[in-house]
């Protein structure tokens, strides 16, 4: 060995002195092979470990196996450390790779043991469980120390059972084989130990599961997950677990990284700070280089408070790295680069200090030595004459991180006021009347308030200038104030969605806009405070159908069959979410009908796909699979089911607060038993699967209902069975039903279910409408039915004199165009089968112009007249409003209307508006 630097080493490291004293002879083998001065792979470390730990199935020979390996590298590290001959970041990343290796190799030993005695735990799914490692901390973000802890968390993808002779569950499973590895890694022999493990920053920390499911990891971010723990994840790691940790670590994401500008980040760093400096004060550790003024953790929380701000939007952020962020922060322009310099600067020269005040005894601590001699050994490892040349060089770069942090952890406009407040205040008297005015008065005085903590009152207080600055510069400010009350009131306690209004000013108009055009939008709002975070976030794009099959597949993957109030939670915060997503971009995107109302079936059909899909695997799980009419397996993968959609979202028409109206038909053999434990017959198995679809749809919870289901167009209506074969459908609508009945499944379609009976469906349906059909007598049954729903639906003749016109139900309005397209096919797809092509009224009109029934001219002035009268009934949806409106502004359209139903359908129905 080099005789100087092997005493640069040693003055460096008592504990260096100590594993040379031990392990002299393998440590000359090193040398001689030029370990000491290269630098190794991560390949390099992995086959470190594996060699050396090949072939040893003894418990006690493996530890200490692994522990004098990692002797041999720490004298190493010192080595290199000590004589200047790696860089910080090289050094940590190898301290890194081993400690990966370490537990990889630990995870697998502990493995096999556990296997023999209680077989392989198996999920729900049917798949061998693994163990995943997640590496939080200095470990995550691959920086790790020379005597550094590892901080880890340990989770599983799903529940389930062990297939040994001791079977235990598979939580229990993954506790015990964390607990081998901790002791694999952790226990000081006298060989010492390997890793230092720290399980705190597991959810609910010391005292609960050493292992947690992915769902119930979901859930305990989602419910209780706090702002140090936002910060704590950012540098969440998977060590090892394939790709369920892979997709684990991809859930926990929106947790740390929200979709919006977080400007609370700031107040949750600050509130750290202040914590941890009552610590350092409490523990008199000033001379802490981590916890103390200007210290490691001051540059990491000024790089964590902009990853958790910007870090959503700007994905280059999300990096785990700390001095990998900084630059970006530099790139981005949101920190000087002058400020990234002295930051980075400083980062490594502490580093370095840290990783010397560690090297004298392999403990772990960032605390500078107090007794003469380790100072002069410090001293002179890191190059410096002297103690007293170290700590003015030392001052020095703390001194430019404090200047840094207390330059961006000021209060940044939460305690800012808008400017001539009280001329806002006059403006906004003058635009009140007496009502709302004593409405916010007692908002301001009443009980609500006085029970708010000091800190969301003072919040409040923050917040009400900048909305009255907005409002005021609404065309409607009392109407905007009036719908935005009740919202204010029920997120006041969450003060992150007011930090966040007053931060986001772009947030803060486009609600008060919302506002003044919808009390439902308002109401949704105010019903349920969660679907705040998306509107805030949302960028006004209309979902795409792909996107939200996807989401909502990733939401309900990781929820077990078995927890149906999560399921129905996800469910409705899916529909109702999307559904505002859509609305605001109707209301501020102005996207145009025909799109607004293909995304708003598009949420229909996904919501309705994903429950069947639940209900069918549900019944499946208790009783087992049916056989379909063929003696075919019903698995799975083929359902033999079918929702058929009628009505708006049949025809593809849906609008705001539209219910579904459904139809369940079957392909079972209804006589044979299913293949499970609780046998049950097929007949009985689909009416399960329909009864519980349904539960999971309109179950009144404190989240609402996904939609109102209406199922009354059922063969034989309510009187009849919830669910039908096709043969039995078949039957009824050739034999039974009443031409109403067939009106009705010219707006039918199937929208979920097995692709197979999908098909046989349409075809079904498709051969029913193209039926030979005696004109008048269609023309007589469409006339009989909509008088009745004049009669029933439409206005009455009080309201007609007083010119109020019913969009939807009176003549000329939406039910005439629809009835005169479902008229088209009944009356003439027996001789043009195309014509009973489509479900949605535009087609079929459009279809009837190309076949000649209708012309071109007619079909485009109904088809003008169907769209306008629409977007009205979207517009009254949002505004809370029926459908009666002004019979004088809708009379040149209604004209359109009538005239085209006298020709089509009834001669006297040219009369029918002058009679009003």
């Amino acid at each position: 060995m080099n005789a100087e630097q092997l005493q640069k080493t040693l003055r460096a490291s008592q504990y260096a002195e100590q594993v040379l004293n031990l392990h002299q002879a393998v440590l000359e083998q090193d040398y001689a092979v030029d370990q000491f001065s290269s630098s190794f792979s991560t390949e390099k470390i992995q086959h470190l470990v594996q060699d050396a730990l090949v072939s040893i199935h003894d418990e006690m020979t493996w530890m200490h196996t692994i522990r004098v390996l990692r002797a041999r590298l720490m004298f190493r590290w010192i080595w290199q450390d000590a004589n200047q001959m790696t860089e910080v970041v090289t050094l940590t990343r190898e301290l890194s790779d081993f400690a990966d290796a370490s537990i990889i190799a630990a995870k697998a030993f502990a493995r096999a043991p556990l296997v023999a005695k209680h077989g392989e735990p198996i999920g729900y799914s049917g798949k061998v469980q693994d163990l995943i490692v997640i590496a939080m901390g200095k470990l995550g973000a691959q920086e790790l120390n020379l005597s550094s802890d590892i901080d880890l968390i340990f989770a599983f993808d799903e529940q389930g059972e062990c297939n040994g002779r001791k079977s235990i569950d598979v939580q229990q499973f993954c506790i015990l084989w964390g607990q081998k590895l901790i002791y694999l890694l952790d226990h000081i022999t006298a060989d010492g130990f390997v890793f230092r493990v720290d399980m705190r920053l597991r959810p609910w920390g010391d005292g609960s599961a050493l292992a947690i499911s992915h769902v119930a990891l979901e859930k305990y971010l989602s419910q209780h997950g706090r702002e140090w723990e936002r910060y704590a994840w950012i540098k969440a790691r998977i060590v090892s677990g394939g790709k369920e940790g892979d997709d684990l670590l991809e859930m926990t994401r929106p947790f740390v990284f929200r979709k919006y500008v977080d400007y609370t980040a700031f107040e949750a760093m600050r509130e750290m700070k202040a914590m941890i400096e009552r610590e350092v004060t409490r523990r008199n550790i000033e001379d802490d280089i981590k916890l103390g003024a200007g210290g490691i953790r001051e540059v990491e929380f000024i790089v964590q408070v902009f990853q958790l701000i910007y870090g959503g939007s700007k994905l280059e952020l999300q990096d785990r790295q700390c001095l990998v962020s900084l630059q970006h922060l530099g790139q981005v322009g949101l920190l000087e680069q002058n400020a990234v310099s002295d930051l980075e600067d400083a980062y490594l020269f502490l580093r370095r200090v840290e990783h010397a005040i560690q090297a004298l005894n392999d403990q772990q601590t960032q605390s500078l030595p107090t007794e003469p001699d380790l100072r002069h050994r410090m001293s002179e490892t890191l190059g410096f004459e002297s103690w007293e040349a170290f700590i003015a060089c030392l001052n020095q770069k703390r001194s430019k991180v404090i200047y840094q942090f207390e330059h961006l952890i000021k209060e940044k406009g939460l305690d800012a006021t808008v400017e001539n407040f009280g001329q806002l205040e006059k403006q906004l008297d003058v635009v009140l009347d007496e009502k709302t005015k004593n409405l916010i008065h007692e908002f301001w005085f009443g009980h609500a308030i006085k029970k708010l903590p000091a800190k969301a009152v003072q919040r409040l207080k923050e917040f009400w200038p900048h909305l009255i600055e907005v409002v005021l510069q609404s065309d409607k400010p009392q109407i905007a104030l009036l719908r935005l009350m009740p919202l204010i009131e029920s997120v006041m306690r969450r003060t992150v969605y007011l930090v966040m209004l007053i931060e986001s000013k772009g947030a803060l108009q486009r609600l008060v806009k919302m506002a003044t055009v919808s009390p439902w939008i308002c109401e949704e709002l105010t019903h349920y405070p969660v679907l705040l975070d998306e509107f805030l976030s949302m960028d006004f794009e209309l979902p795409k159908r792909q996107d939200l099959e996807d989401s909502l597949r990733q939401q309900l993957l990781r929820i077990e069959i078995d927890q149906v109030e999560d399921q129905m939670r996800v469910l409705r915060l899916f529909k109702k979410s999307n559904v505002l997503t859509v609305a605001a971009s109707d209301v501020l995107a102005e996207s145009p009908l025909m799109k607004v109302s293909d995304a708003l079936t598009d949420i229909a059909e996904v919501s309705v796909s994903a429950t069947l899909n639940l209900a069918y695997q549900t019944v499946a799980k208790k009783h087992g699979y049916p056989l379909d009419v063929e003696g075919n397996r019903c698995s799975l993968s083929h359902l033999a089911f079918v929702v058929v959609g009628y009505g708006k979202v049949g025809g593809i028409e849906l609008g705001y607060g539209s219910d579904l109206d459904l139809v369940f038909i079957h392909y079972m053999d209804e006589q044979a038993d299913t293949d499970g434990h609780k046998v049950i017959s097929g007949f009985e198995f689909a009416m399960r699967v329909a009864q519980k679809f349904m539960s999971l749809m309109t179950t009144q919870t404190l989240d609402g209902r996904v939609y109102e289901i209406d199922t009354r167009l059922r063969p034989s209506g309510e009187a009849g069975l919830l669910v039908t074969s096709l043969k039995a459908f078949e039957q009824y609508q050739i034999k039974r039903a009443w031409v109403w009945e067939h009106q009705a499944l010219v707006r039918a379609r199937s929208i979920a279910g097995e692709q197979t009976l999908r098909d046989k469906f349409e075809q079904l349906r498709c051969r029913i409408l193209t039926l030979p059909r005696d004109e008048q007598t269609v023309r007589a049954e469409v006339l009989k039915m909509r008088q009745k729903m004049k009669d029933h639906l439409g206005s009455s003749k009080e309201q007609k004199k007083d010119g109020i016109f019913h969009l939807k139900q009176d003549a000329g309005g939406i039910v005439d165009i629809e009835f005169m397209a479902q008229y088209a096919v009944l009356a003439w797809s027996g001789t043009n089968k195309d014509l009973a092509h489509y479900s949605d009224n535009v087609r079929i009109l459009e279809d009837a112009a190309k076949a000649g029934y209708l012309s071109s001219n007619d079909v485009s002035a109904l088809i003008q007249a169907y769209l306008s009268e629409r977007a009205e009934s979207h517009r009254l949806a949002l505004a809370n409003h029926s459908m009666q409106v002004s019979a004088a502004d809708w009379r040149d359209t209604r004209e359109v209307v009538c005239k085209l139903w006298q020709r089509l359908i009834d001669p006297a129905a040219v009369f029918a508006l002058e009679s009003e």
